[in-house]
């Protein structure tokens, strides 16, 4: 019985005794809540439903707390429940109804956590999308690894979820980093207010390798936007590749201006009254959505100021069949959150169907120092500086398992440790530690077919297999809530009771000891604590290793 099913039961039974006592049980609500008790004497699970209606029941909460505790012990799998303080049930399981959820886990597989909540559901999910002037800093790779996590979690939750990067391809960053390339092709020092660092001249020389005449062409600066900006953009996407992160489409922001996208939202607005003339400037009434300010659309001389571009491209978006925008930006963009949903509302539609994350800022500590500066980008670390120094695995798992709401300290010489001490060592190396058991079994002829769950009594084993049972519930939070640092927090909790249950749980046979039931019990508890570590991994596009 799993805490879902569990939650099943306890409304079915709260809904039967209310009915039996003339009371109306549409006083229950819908979603009712199960927990693990933080003290293990407290039971398996715990629900507080009878102090969420009793007031609406119009009865004191002890009392329906005991009603429904003499019902849910008769339920099948229930071993006992029990009331406690002001009005709470304490449950317990038994054995077999307990253990039946390794069952589950090994007959679904791979599937085991998917669910349906978002069935129907068609996701633009925005990320990274940093300017094509240089190599992705760590504000870019946290987004890289929390918005594919993300994306995976949302979509083993029934969305269809579409990755999308927005490439700027226009505006003033690019002019700058155009005369940074010029500048160092013709072995002149680097603007005032260009881009420093190995990098540009490095992208300089390929440009000349590729077009010998740049610096002779009638519009260098044109070349150099063309074949520069393109080449910087395709370190970015093979980076990005190398970090486990790919998406399904790059949508050049150019093009919103090229196709009239833009012009014909601006003429949109300026039809239904959003935007209002003011000092010769188009704004929008964006006051009236709840933003701290309205906004200048088209600027004074003529020219679309960047929130034109934005809502031509949300536009664009809704266009495209999404019913959910997600955006997620960095945290100097707080600004955009409101920004975004005035521009939905002006344009007619719900702000709902825009949802706007902010993360904060990333720092990498070595030695106890904070490290600043990138040896290639010159200004800034990058996302290879990272990946160079923890491994590809490390670094998407530290940017994960942090709220993205929380600056994160990256310390290198942790996430470089092969010990317990580093998160995703710990996490990885429970799975391969299982794999390694099921090797052993394979070599020993210890199965887990046909197996008695129910002799899985041990409290380590209860332990292990309520923990699993959590699985889906965590990843449906996560995707609720957008967090997917859920997933990895969880399966740290998991990787601590597997590792417990094997310090107190033998498992294989020793010496001349024949294999029995018990084995072959805690054998498949294994393999289910081993396929719900590999489908939370995945999650995060983290690899499960089978070897470590």
């Amino acid at each position: 019985m799993t805490p879902a099913a569990l939650a099943d039961a306890v409304r079915a039974a709260a809904v039967r005794v209310l009915g039996d006592r003339g009371v109306d049980p549409d006083v229950v609500p819908r979603a009712v809540t199960v927990e693990r008790p933080r003290n293990p004497e407290h039971g398996d699970y715990a629900t507080n439903i009878a102090m969420q209606v009793a007031k609406k029941a119009g009865v004191a909460p002890r009392d329906l707390a005991g009603w429904l505790a003499e019902a849910l012990a008769d339920e099948a799998g229930v071993a006992s429940a029990e009331t406690a303080g002001p009005g709470f049930i304490n449950i317990r399981l038994a054995a077999d109804a307990q253990g039946a959820i390794a069952a589950q886990v090994l007959a679904a597989g791979a599937d085991y956590g998917r669910g349906d909540a978002m069935a129907g559901r068609r996701v633009n999910l925005e990320f990274v999308s940093a300017n094509p002037t240089g190599p992705l800093h760590l504000g870019g790779t946290r987004w890289a690894a929390v918005g594919d996590a993300l994306g995976r979690v949302l979509a083993f939750q029934g969305a269809d979820v579409t990755r999308e990067y927005y490439f700027n391809d226009a505006g003033a960053q690019i002019d700058r980093f155009v005369r940074s390339l010029l500048a160092a092709a013709r072995g002149e020092p680097t603007p005032e207010d260009g881009y420093a660092g190995a990098y540009i001249g490095d992208i300089a020389a390929a440009v000349l390798r590729a077009e010998p005449n740049a610096l002779a062409a009638d519009d260098p600066a044109e070349v150099f936007r063309r074949v520069g900006v393109g080449m910087m953009f395709e370190q970015i996407k093979a980076s990005l590749h190398a970090f486990k992160t790919d998406f399904d489409v790059y949508f050049h922001e150019d093009s919103l201006h090229a196709s009239g996208a833009v012009a014909e939202a601006v003429e949109k607005l300026k039809a239904s009254g959003a935007l209002y003339l003011e000092d010769d400037a188009w704004w929008l009434r964006s006051t009236e959505y709840g933003d701290d300010k309205d906004r200048v659309v088209i600027k004074s001389d003529g020219e679309p100021a960047y929130i034109a571009g934005d809502i031509a491209y949300f536009q664009d978006k809704r266009a495209r069949g999404f019913d959910l925008c997600l955006y997620l930006l960095g945290a100097d963009h707080h600004g955009y959150v409101a920004r975004l949903k005035a521009a939905a509302a002006a344009l007619g539609d719900s702000p709902d169907t825009v949802e706007v994350l902010i993360g904060q800022l990333v720092n990498l500590v070595s030695a106890g120092k904070p490290l600043r500066m990138s040896k290639r980008a010159g200004t800034v670390i990058t996302m290879e500086d990272l990946v160079d120094a923890v491994g590809v695995d490390a670094a998407r798992y530290a940017l994960i398992r942090s709220s993205v709401d929380s600056t994160v300290d990256i310390d290198l010489d942790l996430w470089a440790k092969r010990s317990s001490d580093n998160p995703v060592y710990y996490v990885q190396y429970a799975h391969a530690r299982l794999a390694s058991l099921m090797r052993n079994a394979d070599d020993l002829g210890v199965t887990a077919d046909a197996v008695d769950l129910g002799l899985l009594t041990h409290e380590r084993e209860g332990d292990l297999i309520r923990t699993i049972g959590e699985f889906p519930r965590v990843v449906a939070t996560a995707a609720e809530l957008r967090e997917p640092h859920r997933v990895a927090r969880y399966l740290e909790e998991l990787a601590g009771a597997y590792h417990k249950f094997y310090d107190s749980c033998r498992v294989l046979p020793q010496g001349d000891e024949d294999p029995g039931p018990l084995h072959a019990a805690r054998l498949a508890l294994c393999a289910a604590a081993r396929q719900v570590l590999a489908n939370g991994l995945g999650l995060l596009g983290v690899a499960a290793p089978e070897r470590m």
